[in-house]
């Protein structure tokens, strides 16, 4: 559900908003928060992210040899997935994405919705995430 007020959409936010996301902010467009949910160091990385309404992260690679990639589970307000040379789905609350590492893609809420999904890093071997240029405004006006 759409969600445009910041305070209804913290009580929506079971995982929390957690701290503004000031490590990765040179990938975003827009304000995004971290929440870690668990220790990077036990092996499985998950934290809850939340955008701000037009924030989205630049398009990226979750670059692996053998396993890797990536699952958000999306948890509250509205948001975009977008793969390289396909079109971009639209995302609530319940839905699931799977990326498979090497692939090209971004994610962010919609520019009239708060966001939140749970990234979880899924573990392989040589794992790295490579950062890419922005979505531009132009493609992102046109979702």
């Amino acid at each position: 559900m759409k969600c445009e007020d910041k305070e209804v959409f913290e009580k929506q936010n079971a995982f929390g908003m957690g701290t503004l996301n000031t490590a990765y902010a040179q990938y975003f467009i827009k304000d995004s928060f971290l929440n870690p949910l668990t220790d990077p160091k036990s092996g499985l990385f998950a934290a809850n992210v939340t955008f701000e309404p037009g924030c989205r992260n630049n398009w990226h690679i979750h670059h692996a040899t053998k396993g890797g990639g990536q699952l958000l589970l999306c948890t509250a307000g509205e948001g975009w997935y977008q793969e390289e040379g396909k079109p971009a789905v639209s995302l609530e609350a319940g839905s699931v994405i799977m990326i498979k590492p090497n692939i090209k893609h971004w994610h962010g809420a919609k520019k009239d919705s708060w966001f939140s999904h749970i990234a979880i890093e899924v573990p392989g071997e040589n794992c790295k995430n490579e950062w890419c240029e922005p979505i531009s405004d132009e493609e992102y006006e046109k979702l």
